[in-house]
Order: structure tokens, then sequence, then C-alpha cells
């Protein structure tokens, strides 16, 4: 260890600091922080480190610009104007939290009771003690409902963990060793940059990379082919490459018969799935279907890295849990490169029991976060169990990332409903709140972090003291719970002893990942080989122990036992008169700039950029749309106004609105989710945000 880089304790003076990337990404990387004068000047990323590799994305590169921001919140504020119109004056801690824990103590003791409490957070920040701590002590502790948190990725978790058992895939880090790549609904330059190096170093040794996606996105343009499939219906292309494999003997029998379940009824299902039938639902052509078959039944290591996107429909779990069985039928789980990786998730088995402390809580509702527009203004018939009478949010944006905005701004808008907000900046939603608390970014916290795109435990530890009169979240919590009274002497523990014992498990995995360990280097591999094959001897955690083609599971829940195509539930086949007067299917992936919002608010990163909307030429020309045109985008659910980009880059039929734009930032006051529903996938009830249809029409 470099002699400038020392284990701190405290935020030094000057020195090197090692911390841990926060955000809502695969790579959670090291980073490498110098400190001068009490004031961090650089960060960077740990060379040292096997998945980072020493370099940060192009938004994380700007962390220092975000934490010491001129809209930084260093002081707690409280709302003067009216709801929604952001006009807050300076109140101090005591006066916000005296004020908190009265509104929230009259509420427990009411007739609802402290069900009538809503915590709403995210993965503004993905480490275990700022986002899963205290926090969750608290809740608990009141009685509060329950947030059943599935925005992002729970669709794709069911679908994996209904086919290998859990949410654990292939190691990143052997994909060097892979002779082919598929990059399946992932934009990886900019939702994964980290794995790329390893893309490109089996590109190197000859593996072809193919990108699978309804969009030419910045990843694609990079690879050896784009295909360009139809959104939702990936399930269909992968039961025609498993129908070609069978037919052609392409398949890993061996493999099959050793570790797999129900591979006889698989081969009778996918039987009915010609590259012709796949081809008029996909749009790919049969013949192109076909050879994607092959390529993937000959080669011996093919590393399939699908992501989220390709879930967020109403067949989304379906669509996973089919794609996972791929390598089982080609047998690349076998050999370093080969296997599937959604998430290396479950590879991480901290002791978030002792962090969350559920045991505190009474039987209480759980209400699914993507129906925060139901919650807020439908109560009764909308999720169940009494109003929602105050909502606290953290490390999330409801205003500007909730499905619905609509129904989510006439839930913030009612005056009987007491919002508080812990943020670094006023965002969207903050300027709904009652109250609004300054929280600390990641440069100014303890925490410890998992990673879902590689194998490696990170911790982060504060390199410069508070900005301002920022506290922790998990400093805001304890100090609200001491506010009303709660005893119990969990809320005494502090950041470092709940690092501790998050790492306290006997879990084989997760030994020699220890305080000591990760003060000293950082981050710490999990106890795990290197590149680690988790299948490679079958040992799926199924109940079975064995790839599950054919799930009791899923018939227990009255779902087709074995893979199939369940289609979105808004295509023009589908949803045929909603699709008369809204034709086009919107999908809203992340801009390359922003990380869901964040970031949107730091100028070298949005620059004068504006809400966006690429149309393919015909689409384009069939509504008199031209390039830069100002257009609206629209549905019976809402609107959003884009500058419309033309060209070749999406399918015919494909809009694309790159997000998320705060909604004050926007030039009209909405963003793509005024557009999308509060729908729910069929596994893992998850957010439907690509399940959209839209028309879009000149602006004017």
């Amino acid at each position: 260890m470099s002699a400038a880089v020392r284990p701190y304790l405290a935020p030094p003076t000057n020195g090197i600091v090692r911390g841990a990337c926060p955000h809502d990404c695969p790579d959670t990387c090291a980073m490498l922080v110098t400190v001068e004068n009490g004031r961090a000047t650089r960060v960077a990323g740990d060379p040292d480190h096997p998945f980072t590799q020493g370099f940060l994305c192009a938004k994380v590169n700007r962390y220092l610009e975000r934490t010491y921001h001129a809209d930084r919140l260093t002081q707690p504020m409280k709302r003067v104007g009216p709801k929604g119109s952001g006009k807050f004056a300076p109140v101090t801690w005591d006066e916000a939290l005296d004020e908190i824990a009265a509104r929230l103590g009259a509420i427990v003791r009411g007739p609802h009771g402290g069900q009538a409490i809503l915590p709403y957070s995210y993965a503004g920040t993905m480490g275990l003690v700022q986002a899963e701590s205290m926090d969750r002590r608290f809740f608990h502790t009141l009685g509060a409902s329950k947030l059943d948190r599935t925005i992002c990725s729970t669709a794709g978790m069911e679908g994996m963990r209904m086919t290998v058992g859990a949410n654990m895939g292939a190691d990143g880090e052997g994909a060097s060793q892979s002779d082919l790549i598929l990059l399946w609904g992932t934009n990886t330059l900019t939702s994964n940059p980290h794995f790329w190096p390893f893309v490109l170093e089996a590109r190197a040794k000859g593996a072809p990379v193919i990108a699978i996606d309804p969009i030419r996105t910045r990843t694609a343009e990079q690879c050896d082919e784009w295909i360009g499939i139809r959104p939702g219906t990936d399930a269909a292309l992968a039961l025609a490459m498993m129908h070609v494999m069978f037919a052609e003997g392409l398949a890993d029998e061996d493999y099959i018969a050793r570790y797999t379940l129900g591979a006889d009824q698989l081969r009778a299902r996918v039987a009915e799935w010609t590259p012709e039938r796949a081809s008029t639902i996909t749009g790919i052509p049969a013949e192109r279907i076909a050879r994607l078959g092959r390529q993937y039944g000959t080669a011996k290591a093919a590393f399939l890295r699908a992501n989220y996107g390709l879930q967020r429909h109403y067949g989304g779990g379906m669509a996973m849990r089919t794609i996972a069985c791929l390598p089982a039928v080609a047998g690349h789980w076998r050999r370093p490169g080969g296997g599937v990786q959604l998430s290396t998730s479950f590879g991480f088995r901290y002791n978030t029991a002792a962090l969350q402390r559920a045991d505190l809580s009474p039987p209480v509702r759980t209400i699914n976060m993507i129906r925060l527009g139901d919650a807020l203004t439908l109560p009764d018939a909308g999720v169940g169990g009494p109003p929602v009478q105050a909502l606290v949010v953290y490390n999330s944006n409801p205003a500007a990332v909730a499905p619905d905005l609509g129904a989510v701004r006439r839930g913030l808008a009612r005056e009987d409903l007491f919002t508080v907000v812990l943020e670094h900046f006023m965002t969207d939603t903050a300027d709904w709140a009652d109250i609004v608390l300054p929280a600390t970014t990641q440069l100014e916290h303890w925490d410890v972090h998992f990673a879902y795109g590689h194998y490696q435990s990170t911790l982060n530890r504060p390199s410069i003291a508070p900005v301002g009169q920022a506290k922790p979240n998990s400093e805001i919590f304890r100090l609200l719970a001491a506010r009303m009274g709660l005893t119990d002497p969990c809320f005494q523990d502090d950041d470092i002893t709940l690092i501790r014992q998050a790492l306290d498990t006997p879990h084989e995995r997760m030994q020699g990942v220890t305080f000591e360990r990760l003060l000293e280097r950082g981050w710490v591999r999990l106890n795990v080989p290197r590149p680690f094959l988790p299948y490679a001897e079958g040992n799926f955690p199924t109940p079975s122990g064995k790839c599950e083609f054919y799930s009791e599971r899923l018939a227990a829940l009255g779902m087709d036992p074995l893979p199939t195509y369940t289609p979105p539930k808004e295509l023009p086949e589908t949803a045929p008169e909603l699709a008369k007067r809204f034709p086009l299917v919107l999908i809203s992936s992340p801009r390359h700039k922003f990380l869901n919002s964040t970031f949107v608010n730091i100028r070298s990163l949005r620059g004068d950029a504006q809400p966006e909307c690429v149309l393919h030429e015909q689409d384009a020309a069939a509504r008199g749309i031209t390039d830069g045109m100002a257009v609206v985008v629209h549905n019976d659910r809402g609107h959003f106004r884009a500058l419309a980009r033309v060209g070749t880059g999406v399918r015919p039929g494909v809009a694309w609105a790159p997000s998320v734009f705060w909604t004050k930032l926007a030039p009209d006051g909405h963003n793509a989710n005024d557009t999308t529903s509060q729908g729910e996938t069929d596994l893992g009830r998850g957010a439907v945000f690509y399940d959209n249809l839209v028309d879009v029409q000149p602006a004017d």
C-alpha cells in the first residue's frame, strides 16, 4: 500500500482516502479521493481494483462539482410558500427535528397508527449503512408501512430466481476468456462501462461482440453487429435460439442431463418456436435468428450480459427467465467466459437482518413503490389500508423518477400530507416537501457496498467533513429516534458498528471480508475463485439443485412452469385499439451523462441539453417531423416536450427519449414518466416503464 494511502478513521487534512462510488451502477467503483487542507481536490478510480482499473465514468468524474455545488443544501429548510412552489426558509436542526417528531408522533398516536407513515427510498446511494440500516430500524419501530422497492430490478431478479435459483451470474472478469459476447438489452458504455475492457480483450482474441437492442446505442455502434429487436420480444428470440440448438444437435446433452430439470418439456416447448415464428414477433429476419442460435450453440464459452431494461414490461420476469435458460442448454456455465450475468448481487451475503431489524416491526401493510401515485391519491381503492398521512423521502426523487407522474404530483400537492425529504439539492421532490434536511454525500460519511457487476466488497471512508450542516442519513434517523423517545439500544449503534454488524456473517463467500481488511485496502474480493464459475458443476440454489427449465414454484403461482413468451400489454398486437391512437413504443432509458435523475443539475454534464426524442426516419416522415423540431410525446396518461432527433438509430415503431430530466429543468415541466404507467410485471411486481404506447407530433 502506498505510504500516501493510509487507513484513516477520521477525515484527514491531507492525503488520499479510499472510498466507493455510491451510485446505482453494476460497477461499484473503488475511488481514491485526494484531500488538501481538508478539501477534496480530486477523485480517481483505483488502478489496483480488478474491475475499476483506474478510471471513473464521465458522471462520477464530476463528483467534486456535485459535492461543492453552489446549490448544495447545507442547512434544514421549512416550506414558507404553497406546496410545489419551492419556497423555503432556513431553520435550525432542533426546530426541524422537533416539528418532524411532533408530526410523526401525532400520526402514530392517531386512529391509523404508524401505517399512515410511508418511507420512500431507493438507490440514491447503494451503501448498506446510508440506505438500509438506521432508517429501517426507525420506521420498523414506528410501525410504519413497508415499501416494496420494485422500481428497477425485481422482475429480472425473480426470473433468475425461478431458473437458476438466485440473482447471481457469471463473473464479468471472466468475460475476457469468452469466444462470443452477447450484450442483450444493455448499453454497456453508459450503464456498465468497466465491463467494456473485458469485452475488448475478448474481441482482440477473436470473439464476436453482438448487441441485441431496439436502439442503436453508443454501445451498439461499437459492436461488431447490432440486432434491432422489437421492444419486449426478447423471450421469443431466446426460445427460437433454443429451438435451433436442439434441432441441430448443438445442445450440451451431458450438462443438461446432469444439471437441469425439465429438459424434455423444454424440448417440446421450443419445438414450436421456429425462427420463422419468432421473426414475426421480434422483427428480426428468420435467417439471422437461426444463425444466432448456431453461433451461440457452437461457441465454447459465450458470455451473455443482460441488463434490466429488457425486463421493464409486463412479461419482463418471464423474458429474463427464458434468456437465463440459454447457457444451461449450451453448457456455457462449464467454462470461464461462459454463462449469463444479470447481476452478481446474491453473491454478497451481508447480515442485512442485523442492519434492518425487521423484528422490531409489528405486522403492517406493504406498498409497492411504483404505485406511489395510487397510494397518495387513492388510499383505499389504490393500495389498501389507511390513507398515507406522512411521506419521508430519502435516496430518491419520486417526483421525477416514479411512473405516472401526474398522479404522483396530485398526491404530493395534498395539503394534509406531511412530507419530509432528505437531500443534497432542491430536487423536484424537495420542492413539494414541508421540511427538507441536508444529507451528506459519499465523501462525507462511512458506508460499505456490495456490487451487482463484480464480486468485490468495498468500504467507503469519509474523506472530508460534512459540508455546512449536512448529516448522514444514519445520523438523521438516530436523532429522530431520540426525539421520538425510541429507546431500543440499536439506535445507539454508530456507523462503524453498523458496518461491523453487516460483516458479521458465517456465510462462506463472506469469509475474509472483514472491517480491518477493508480499512487497510478499501476493497476485498469475496471468498470465491477467479474467475468465479458458480454453476460449472450444477449446484444451483434452486429447490432441486438444478437449473429449472420446469419450475414447480411457477406452477404453484398459476403461471406457465416452462419458459414462454409473455408479450407486453402495450404493443400494437396486444392493444390494437390503443395502438391506433398511440402507435409508437416509448423507451426512456438513461442518458449517457445522467444516472436516473442524479447529476441532472450538474451544468458541466447537462450542458445546454434538453429532453430529446429519437425517431426512425420513416416514423418522422409520416408525422411531418424533421430533425431538431420541437415535438410533444403523449398518451392518455400525460405528455412531455422534447427535441426530435431523426435517423436510423432506433427500429421503426420505436421512440427513444433518453431520461430522466428533472421536470423543473424541462421546457414544459414534464418528463417521460408523465406517460408511463403504474402497471406491474408478471413476476416481482416490477415497473413497466417500457410497456408504453405513445404518439409524437410537432409541438405547434
